[in-house]
């Protein structure tokens, strides 16, 4: 698995926050168009540099959301999370391509509308020619990171949990992990189960960089309930080597602050963190969450990370309020 600030073929996104999985009344309702809207701001800064492909669930959907972009694919689909539903894509030694489904389970709620977002990996598959590598591994794209060199860094909370892989061992998971995702090495992370859906997703709290970076969140805010477990990551992080045995520099990304955020959005399901950016060899595309210092000293740290790469900073507050990033809303087909 490359990573992801390689050139891509094309992002993949979904028009999802359906009214199925979103409603249409409480926090998801009144905050479900808003949602709609950013993704179509991460559409349209990305079709800047690339191709992206919009899943929507049907006809009038597409008429909805025509006014923002032109490439659609209908097919039925849940919520927008793409980075779990989607296929992870993969290459051989001859660069041709393939497409791991992972057994989207609803990030292990059996009550989490999930039906359609089931088949979006093998619809992905399909759609990019690739060839499908099936394996028992239940996770999500937001619970991998990888440095497309052979190290890995994921959560315990999520991957080793019996929502998700019943039995299963670090070492089950570490040998599947080599077999369709070429990782020799993996940092494990303790995250935090239960704490949201995605039972701690990787993708929130720690992401490399091709220059040699481990990127980290840290929440400085004692009444958090991410105090802690971004704490105990820091620790974690500040003597981490990849699989070469080089040393990754840590740096954090702090997150912002929480009464500026709560004020606009009073809900604990608010996703708040930098690390949910979405980057290729061209662009980066990170959130901005109204806390102007906060906002401004994110960008400045990426900006020194990735000199060479186009820096676009958006708000996102309707996607973050369903507990999610850009991050979690786009997937990359590499070439």
């Amino acid at each position: 698995m490359p990573e992801e600030g390689n050139p891509h073929k094309r992002t993949w996104m979904a028009y999802g926050a359906t009214t199925r999985t979103w409603g249409t009344s409480g926090s998801f309702g009144a905050n479900r168009l808003i949602a709609r809207k950013d993704l179509m701001r991460i559409a349209a800064n990305i079709a800047r540099f690339e191709p992206v492909f919009m899943i929507v669930d049907n006809e009038d959907d597409e008429d909805e959301a025509r006014d923002f972009l032109d490439e659609f694919l209908i097919h039925p689909v849940d919520d927008l999370w793409i980075r779990d539903t989607g296929a992870v894509f993969v290459t051989d030694e001859r660069k041709s391509l393939y497409g791991i489904d992972f057994n989207f389970n609803g990030w292990g709620q059996e009550n989490t509308v999930v039906s359609n977002d089931r088949r979006i990996a093998g619809f992905t598959i399909a759609q990019a020619n690739a060839t499908k590598i099936s394996t028992w591994l239940v996770l999500e794209g937001g619970g991998i990171e990888v440095d497309g060199k052979g190290t890995a860094v994921c959560t315990e909370s999520c991957i080793l949990n019996a929502n998700r892989n019943p039995g299963k061992t670090k070492t089950d998971v570490e040998a599947e992990l080599h077999r369709t995702l070429g990782v020799k090495k993996v940092v494990w992370l303790p995250g935090a189960k239960a704490k949201d859906i995605t039972d701690g997703h990787v993708d929130f709290y720690a992401r490399f960089s091709k220059n040699g970076h481990i990127i980290y969140t840290l929440d400085n805010d004692k009444n958090s309930p991410d105090y802690e477990t971004t704490a105990i990551n820091k620790n974690i992080l500040q003597n981490v080597t990849d699989v070469l045995g080089n040393k990754l520099t840590p740096v954090a990304l702090k997150t912002p602050d929480s009464s500026v955020v709560r004020a606009a959005f009073d809900d604990d399901t608010f996703a708040a963190s930098y690390i949910g950016y979405y980057v290729s060899d061209k662009f980066l595309l990170m959130a901005q969450y109204g806390d102007p210092a906060a906002d401004l000293a994110a960008f400045n740290i990426l900006k020194n990370i990735f000199p060479e790469k186009t820096i676009m900073q958006i708000s996102t507050d309707g996607i973050s309020s369903g507990g999610g990033t850009i991050h979690c809303s786009t997937q990359q087909q590499i070439i």
